[in-house]
């Protein structure tokens, strides 16, 4: 009876639709006609013709040296986020849930570092980072070994991933918790009158009954993965050293703003959205299967 009326609804919906046309996908479809064009300025000049290239800006993604190790750290890091990221969170729930007292005080712990800037976090480790009275050598000093350039090629890349996973950890850990609560206790109490053991209860009743939000924490986690862009920005510019820890995010901040390839950083924005979406769906439809083979069952 609530939606027997359908007008009210779509006038309360009107408004939502409206500045999402305006502000996302409008200039959506301005950036892929963008990639399609020669433009030399940031702002188009009333009045100028601008010269039609195509598909010459992905033609030369696929050439690019600098874009794919852009595209290899960005997947990299999708699997981190995966196991790591979502993985930690989901046994440091667990782990909360199984606690009798004690639990908004881990939520606060672990949630701590999501209030803190990114950019904020990202000068702090490379703080630590730091060749020369960095916090991380000067512990290796102190043990009498030699200093390390945390941020040489070697070892760059993991060092940059290690602050963007652990930064988010306790989001996913905040939101696997209050799945967890949200398990009805019957069904802890019947499994305990069947001798269930505490990984039991995890493996039968606790996992089963959180796939939807293991679906949606391994979506956002994948999808902020491919826009990630602050946080490495801040620790490593222009993708220093050598720009071997790009991802898409700097790369294409890079290319539009410090470089001025507007119709190139185009292409690339397109292409993250594309991969975005594609790894959504993906997960998604791998979720949904799982769901309804257990249903049939």
């Amino acid at each position: 009876m609530l939606y027997k009326k359908k007008l009210p609804m779509f006038i309360f919906l009107l408004p939502g639709l409206v500045l999402m046309f305006l502000f996302l996908y409008l200039p959506f479809g301005e950036n892929i006609m963008d990639s399609l064009y020669d433009l030399q300025f940031l702002v188009k000049v009333p009045g100028q013709e601008l010269h039609f290239i195509g598909i010459e800006n992905y033609e030369k993604l696929l050439m690019d040296e600098r874009f794919r190790t852009a595209l290899i750290n960005t997947f990299k890091l999708m699997g981190f986020t995966v196991v790591f990221q979502v993985g930690i969170a989901l046994l440091l729930a667990i782990f909360v849930s199984f606690l009798k007292r004690g639990h908004n005080f881990f939520r606060t712990v672990y949630f701590f570092p999501i209030v803190i800037s990114s950019t904020a976090i990202g000068l702090i480790f490379k703080l630590f980072y730091y060749y020369n009275g960095g916090m991380l050598n000067q512990l290796l000093e102190m043990l009498g070994l030699e200093p390390v350039n945390w941020l040489s090629p070697e070892y760059a890349f993991t060092m940059i991933s290690i602050p963007v996973i652990w930064s988010y950890v306790g989001f996913y850990f905040v939101i696997f918790l209050t799945g967890i609560n949200e398990v009805p206790e019957e069904l802890y109490d019947a499994s305990k009158v069947d001798g269930c053991l505490a990984w039991q209860q995890v493996y039968y009743i606790i996992l089963p009954l959180m796939k939807n939000v293991i679906s949606t924490c391994l979506v956002l986690a994948v999808t902020g993965a491919v826009k990630v862009f602050d946080l490495p920005w801040a620790i490593a510019p222009k993708g220093a050293p050598q720009g071997k820890t790009h991802f898409l995010g700097t790369f294409l901040y890079e290319q539009t703003f410090n470089i001025g390839n507007i119709d190139y950083g185009s292409a690339i924005a397109f292409v993250i959205v594309l991969i975005g979406l594609l790894v959504a769906q993906i997960i998604n439809r791998m979720f949904n299967r799982l769901l309804k083979e257990e249903d049939s069952l």
